[in-house]
């Protein structure tokens, strides 16, 4: 089955990988490392498919990369992104827990960036580390 994307005007391949990918990422509620990804899909994919999906969901603006405070790449589900000329924007706050290690979408904080008028801004990442409220009710 192929949907077309609406933002780009690419034809988007829907495989049984890429579902099951997609609803784990979107399940965890936190951001998720691929070789989490790999042991949590045991025997139904293989690593290299599973960094091809990984990059054809972040080409499709479904999710993104996040890179925790140690240099960690995680993918996390895209909740709110805007295209502008084919690039998927996810501008939000991620936040990294220092007790449980986790790492979560802030989508209701927006980050203000202002640079001078002769450099132009493509993408912001911004990190806050702390304790998240699961851990600090404990």
């Amino acid at each position: 089955m192929q949907q077309c994307c609406n933002n780009n005007m690419k034809i988007v391949r829907n495989t049984k990988n890429k579902a099951l990918v997609l609803e784990l990422i979107q399940n965890m509620g936190t951001a998720i490392s691929a070789p989490d990804i790999l042991e949590r899909t045991t025997g139904l994919c293989d690593k290299v498919t599973i960094y091809r999906v990984l990059d054809r969901l972040i080409d499709e603006g479904l999710i993104h990369k996040v890179v925790n405070p140690t240099g960690q790449i995680l993918y996390a589900s895209s909740q709110k992104c805007t295209h502008t000329n084919d690039i998927h924007n996810h501008q939000h706050v991620h936040f990294s827990c220092q007790k449980c290690q986790t790492t979560t979408c802030l989508f209701q904080v927006n980050p203000s960036i202002q640079l001078p008028d002769d450099y132009l801004l493509k993408e912001v990442y911004l990190n806050v580390t702390g304790i998240c409220p699961t851990c600090n009710q404990s």
